[in-house]
């Protein structure tokens, strides 16, 4: 995540049930770092963190989920999630669709979460939260990861008896793999944010986002089938795995992302697209010229001509 001396969380946008800060406790936990904390059927309070609550759904989330359910991406898009926009972006995103009188997340049943073992990153990172902070804005300054605990007032599981390290409530929550498949995705959100409001996405960088986001199937069908493959530099190896590998695609998806939104290097544009280009550029301004010879000749002669009049 690329943050510019700020205390921002990675994941503080990605599940919102309070905005009050005072909920996260003020200290720095290392993954040795003791935890009491256990969620179960019997807590009171089980599913009530459920409903009333903003889930943003991350690339590999909706890949994950859809295939757990067995959805085209635009089957799942339309029936289970919403749009937004990432916090204070102009990125377009998805969030669950909430449902019913309670306002609940549509996979909660009072026995539980129905697909529980394929839930979104959101909800696997509470009440553990991290924060990964670079000195500078490049994503290859050094960092620092620490984490930090959230103790909402309506939460009883802080009061059962379970104690763990970080390290292990996030081994048992399956968080690694998570913070592995969304730190490249995450990062291009955090870069955007840090840009503000004076810099604005155009409508094609925003639809180019929102699909490469949340739908692999037309992101594979834009690859293979446009006029990709002739502007950029891939290799045969990558072309084979992004043709079949999900996941392959979706990392793949992040990289193209950071270098036609933020010019970051991970592809090449091909020489001849170059060279192409640059004679398109050339010719512009030799015709740009040539009218500038023109509409001079053209006021000299007039000016010649009104002088000899005169």
């Amino acid at each position: 995540m690329v943050i510019k001396k700020k205390n921002k969380t990675e994941y503080d946008f990605l599940k919102a049930t309070d905005k009050n800060p005072s909920n996260i406790q003020p200290e720095k936990l290392t993954l040795d770092s003791r935890l009491q904390f256990e969620c179960h059927p019997e807590v009171s309070c089980f599913t009530a963190c459920c409903h009333n609550i903003k889930i943003i759904l991350t690339p590999y989330d909706i890949l994950v989920l859809r295939k757990r359910l067995n959805m085209p991406a635009h089957a799942f898009i339309t029936e289970y999630t919403e749009p937004t926009y990432l916090e204070k972006t102009d990125m377009p995103g998805l969030q669950i669709k909430l449902v019913g009188e309670k306002n609940g997340c549509p996979f909660v049943t009072p026995q539980g979460c129905t697909v529980y073992t394929d839930r979104p990153s959101a909800c696997r990172y509470y009440p553990v939260g991290m924060a990964d902070f670079h000195e500078g804005g490049k994503d290859d300054d050094a960092e620092e990861k620490f984490f930090f605990l959230v103790k909402e007032p309506h939460c009883k599981g802080h009061e059962e008896p379970k104690q763990w390290t970080i390290g292990e409530w996030r081994q048992d929550q399956g968080v690694d793999l998570r913070d592995e498949m969304n730190k490249d995705w995450l990062r291009l959100v955090m870069r955007r944010k840090s840009f503000g409001h004076q810099a604005s996405l155009s409508d094609a960088a925003k639809r180019m986002f929102f699909m490469a986001s949340t739908d692999l199937d037309t992101f594979r069908t834009f690859i293979f089938e446009s006029s990709f493959l002739d502007t950029y530099e891939v290799d045969a190896e990558t072309l084979a795995a992004i043709r079949e590998d999900d996941v392959k695609l979706m990392l793949f998806s992040f990289k193209y992302l950071a270098n036609t939104l933020f010019g970051a290097a991970g592809l090449s544009i091909k020489e001849e697209k170059i060279q192409s280009k640059v004679e398109e550029i050339r010719k512009r301004q030799d015709e740009a010229l040539q009218k500038a010879e023109q509409e001079y000749q053209q006021m000299k002669a007039e000016r010649d001509r009104m002088a000899r009049e005169r």
